[in-house]
């Protein structure tokens, strides 16, 4: 069996509302993941929905009128034989999707793949929409998960394969299962980041994704849709029994291109978060990202197909790679799953073009960027998700697309996507433009 090249073909996602509170509070996510597999159609009309082996739904919580398996499918017009499957990494699981989905292109089991994302968010991070079963003593939280064994607790045999610096006795004596936002302030005092360079991380993303929606760089990517303008009570609810008007959604909620050092420094820190080495708290709402809602989708074709049917493609996937940290440190995933990816790829990290890196975090992005040695130049060269937006199940389609574009834009070579994942992992995918100079 000889492996084939998989391409990224094109890429098309909604605009990302605010979680609980956004445009998108009201919209059934079936029928706008359809209209997104419509639209990847519609734009590429070589392509014919006959040609669609599988549907990969990449979900954290979901939508669940979106993220189980057939309405997106079935609602798009796609033939009744056509598969699919859900995966959940967490905030990786579009990017996993797309993985599985290359994976069986590159070992020739089909021809032609749709990865897609999906995320309905409420206001805060742990409040989104999908109600379990009821807690009893079979289901609910096992308190045996905060204990932890030796082996787990050190730090990792290789930890110094991939890190500079080593974790602190009060990071690996924390409680396992963090929040987010407790992990991105752990990584502060891992690094003594302080707070003034995660706010003016902050404000650049935001004035790059500004320019960038100014110059019109995103209307290839994100698609403008008509949305009940949703009613809401008193206490910002969504009033399900209330319609509002339709409106036209055209531009991700969260993009705050006026954004300065001044306003930032205002905000307080985040709820809810310790400092377990005793300095001040320096994670907050403008050096986060946001929770969202959103929906994604790319299609993935063999390089076989594309060059007989003489479909244009916008880059190859030429590597990947997941990897683990300790859960307390989340966000410094990506140090370890772009590194492994290198090495998959078989290129330095100087030879990297473009980077597209989901920004949960500014705390996240900028150790990551030292120990993996790529500047800050080439990264969310058109901002990132501290504007853009982050629905979980939905953003690694989104960084893949992004990624994708810009590399086809500017002409470079090599780009690579990466994104933390809230257990305690990384995933990261590198791209080849063939058109492009070496």
């Amino acid at each position: 069996m000889i492996p084939r090249n998989a391409v990224v073909v094109d890429g098309v996602r909604i605009p990302f509302s605010k979680g609980g509170r956004g445009k998108l509070e009201a919209a059934r996510m079936d029928e706008l993941g359809a209209f997104l597999v419509r639209k990847l159609f519609e734009r590429n009309p070589k392509v014919k929905t006959t040609m669609i082996d599988e549907l990969g739904i990449g979900m954290g919580s979901g939508a669940p009128e979106a993220s189980n398996l057939n309405p997106v499918c079935r609602l798009a017009g796609l033939p009744a034989e056509v598969t699919n499957f859900n995966s959940n990494r967490a905030c990786a699981g579009s990017m996993e999707t797309a993985h599985r989905i290359a994976m069986a292109i590159m070992l020739g089991q089909y021809d032609c793949g749709i990865s897609f994302g999906v995320e309905r968010m409420g206001r805060t991070m742990g409040s989104m929409r999908g109600e379990g079963p009821p807690p009893t003593r079979r289901n609910e939280f096992n308190k045996k998960l905060l204990q932890q064994t030796p082996l787990q607790r050190n730090m990792a045999h290789d930890h110094y394969d991939y890190f500079s610096v080593p974790i602190p006795d009060f990071i690996l004596d924390s409680p396992p299962m963090a929040s987010m936002v407790q992990t991105a302030q752990n990584v502060v005092e891992m690094y003594n980041l302080s707070r003034e360079e995660l706010d003016a991380f902050s404000m650049r993303s935001q004035h790059k994704l500004g320019a960038a929606y100014k110059a019109g760089l995103y209307k290839d990517e994100v698609m403008a849709i008509e949305v009940e303008d949703p009613v809401f009570d008193e206490n910002g609810n969504w009033v399900p029994g209330e319609k509002g008007p339709m409106v036209v959604l055209d531009m991700d909620e969260s993009v705050r291109g006026n954004t300065t050092m001044e306003g930032l420094a205002k905000l307080p820190p985040v709820r809810g978060i310790v400092s377990y080495g005793n300095i001040d708290l320096r994670i907050t709402a403008g050096n986060s990202c946001p929770t969202n809602t959103g929906a994604t989708a790319v299609l993935i074709m063999s390089e076989d197909m594309a060059l007989k049917m003489g479909q244009e493609f916008l880059a190859r996937i030429i590597g990947w790679g997941n990897g683990g940290v300790k859960q307390q440190i989340m966000g410094i995933g990506p140090i370890v799953s772009t590194k492994k990816a290198l090495r998959h790829a078989g290129l330095s990290p100087d030879q990297i073009d473009r980077v597209e890196f989901n920004e949960a975090f500014a705390a996240q992005v900028i150790p990551t960027l030292k120990e993996v040695g790529i500047p800050e130049s080439k990264v969310n060269v058109n901002g990132g998700s501290i504007g853009i937006g982050h629905p979980i199940g939905a953003t690694g389609a989104r960084l893949i697309m992004t990624v994708c574009k810009e590399l086809k834009r500017s002409n470079k070579r090599y780009g690579l996507c990466t994104q933390c994942v809230g257990p305690g992992q990384g995933a990261t995918t590198i791209f080849e433009n063939p058109d492009a100079p070496k």
